[in-house]
């Protein structure tokens, strides 16, 4: 009887396992930069030719290797990394399955050149895995290893390789992703001899952002920086105001280690509610750290995913940090190019929200509490201008009234209600077939804001209380664009019913643009929206603060 199984041949072998960590030119790259930020690194150059199909070549200041260390690294499951399955747990380098030298090798033309003195060195060369050439030479101290045809002697392979400039973009993609977690390390990146990538080590991290994608993205990043129990959760979270339905910047690092996993920044995209639109998407770039034995990093072939022991805590987490960032006057708008704001500089006493129903801004005097708050004056009937510590805050009014009324009606909406004012002559009012089953579905949520409605006849409701925000309040109106918006569908996309009703009410109620207040209500008003949990963002996703330093006007008037 013919035998079945067979034990493969080790150029076979090899192939296949390139085939885990091998699968384009940007594999090679992520691969062989690791190795040189885990060798101790300060200064990577990577060089490619035809989008690294013709030519990959990683070049590092690393600890290099002797001529045994490099000709081991060459042999399958060889790693200075781990010596028994314990060390698995706990990794604290970028790789250790030694699987990726010998696999790169097996599929091009590979030379390894490394020395761990800067006196001697070796070089070795190989061509589809066999050993050709071993030799002697003089360089400096580190590793440069060149890899020529990928997948020549697999044309299978080679020819599902896309377009150069869809493989330099892989590359640039994977470089891009290593130099975020490193700051303190240069790197550089060339194509064709022309430079993408040129990066000096930085102390701030963001100044990483900076030199990668320029200033103005950066300035749009706040810094995000939370710990709960065990994880600590650091980077970098968009502003409200600059998230957009497409093209957003999401990375994930875990211990350092880049990590593909989409409920993380989908927990991250959770702490923006009722700062963005429904759709809108914010650049992130998170760094968690947490124990070794609290995640395991050996659950992909290139280990790109990991497995936390308490995912739900880790995304719980995740949302915090955001809602935090997001919750510090940082990230109001600037009106200068400093990408630092400093905060409003006063003390905002504790408040929950409007005394009585009746009166928007009770008339209390300036308290030791209120600091320095200094109103300055109100422009087009919308904008309020307040002088701070560090400059000036343009606050819009409208918007600054809807955060407030938005997270009055939250507390409202899952409490018991809001105390309601009885009219002395109830509403008639005759809706549409859609707003009468609008009313309908949503008439405990409306009683719990203040409008108290019943069936009158046909299509016709009364409503005998409401709310009233504000002295300038418009009742009807405001029940009328209420039920309208309810019907019609125009604050869709939220995830939830109740944030969705209290996002159109907080809408409808708000003060309007072109109404007059005096100081003391706009004093009022901005303390009341500082006290908010998210001051600087409406419910649309528009800023409710933009903040204009001082050091910035200075230097518009030739004064810094």
């Amino acid at each position: 009887m013919t035998a079945t199984v067979a034990v493969l041949a080790p150029q076979v072998a090899d192939q296949i396992a390139a085939g885990e960590v091998v699968e384009r030119p940007a594999s090679v790259v992520k691969e062989l930069v690791e190795n040189a930020l885990d060798a101790g690194a300060r200064s990577v150059r990577v060089e490619i030719e035809d989008g690294g199909k013709a030519l990959i070549r990683v070049s590092d200041d690393g600890s290099g290797m002797s001529r045994p260390d490099a000709e081991l690294a060459l042999s399958r499951h060889a790693t200075s990394k781990i010596r028994d399955a314990a060390d698995l747990i706990g990794v604290g380098t970028f790789g250790f399955r030694g699987e990726a030298l010998p696999a790169i090798a097996s599929v091009s033309r590979f030379e390894l050149e490394t020395s761990p003195d800067g006196r001697t060195g070796t070089r070795i060369r190989m061509v589809g895995g066999k050993r050709d050439q071993t030799e002697d030479v003089v360089r400096q101290r580190g590793t440069t290893i060149t890899v020529r045809g990928l997948f020549f002697n697999t044309p299978a392979r080679r020819k599902f390789l896309r377009a150069q400039a869809t493989e330099t973009r892989g590359v640039v993609e994977a470089l891009t992703v290593l130099a975020l977690t490193r700051p303190d390390v240069a790197f550089t990146l060339t194509s064709d001899d022309r430079s993408l990538i040129d990066v000096r080590p930085a102390t701030d991290p963001i100044d990483r952002v900076h030199a990668l994608w320029g200033r103005e993205l950066a300035e749009t990043f706040i810094p995000v920086a939370h710990r709960e129990g065990p994880l600590e959760v650091r980077g970098f979270a968009q502003r409200p105001a600059q998230a957009k339905p497409a093209g957003r910047k999401g990375y994930v690092f875990v211990r350092g280690r880049p990590i593909r996993d989409p409920f993380i920044l989908r927990a991250a995209e959770a702490g923006y509610r009722s700062t963005i639109a429904p759709g809108d998407r914010p650049s992130l770039i998170l760094f968690l750290d947490l124990p070794g034995d609290a995640v395991d990093v050996n659950v992909h072939p290139a280990k790109l995913e990991v497995r936390f022991r308490d995912k739900f805590f880790v995304e719980k987490v995740v949302e915090e940090a955001a809602r935090r960032a997001l919750a510090s006057l940082t990230s109001a708008a600037s009106l200068g190019p400093a990408g630092e704001l400093a905060g409003v500089g006063f003390q905002v006493p504790g408040v929950g929200g409007f005394g009585s129903p009746l009166e928007m801004f009770p008339r209390a005097p300036l308290t030791p509490d209120t600091g320095h708050l200094t109103p300055l004056l109100q422009v087009f009937d919308t904008y309020l201008l307040f002088q701070t510590d560090s400059g000036i805050a343009i606050i819009d009014q409208h918007s600054a009234h809807e955060r407030v009324l938005y997270e009055r009606a939250m507390r409202q909406l899952t409490g018991d209600g809001a105390p309601a004012q009885r009219l002395l002559l109830p509403l008639t009012l005759e809706l549409t077939p859609p707003e009468l089953d609008a009313v309908d579905a949503h008439r405990e949520l409306l009683r719990r804001v203040g409008y108290e409605v019943e069936p009158f006849s046909g299509r016709a409701v009364v409503v005998h209380t409401a709310p009233n925000p504000h002295p300038r309040f418009d009742a009807a109106r405001c029940f009328g664009e209420l039920v309208a918006d309810l019907a019609g569908g125009r604050f869709g996309g939220w995830a939830n019913r109740l944030e969705r009703f209290a996002a159109t009410y907080a809408c409808r109620a708000a003060i309007k643009a072109g109404q007059r207040l005096d100081a003391d209500e706009m004093r009022e008003l901005v303390t009341r929206l500082l006290a908010a949990t998210l001051p600087a963002h409406d419910v649309h996703g528009r800023p409710t603060i933009v903040q204009l330093p001082k050091d910035e006007l200075e230097r518009r008037f030739g004064r810094a």
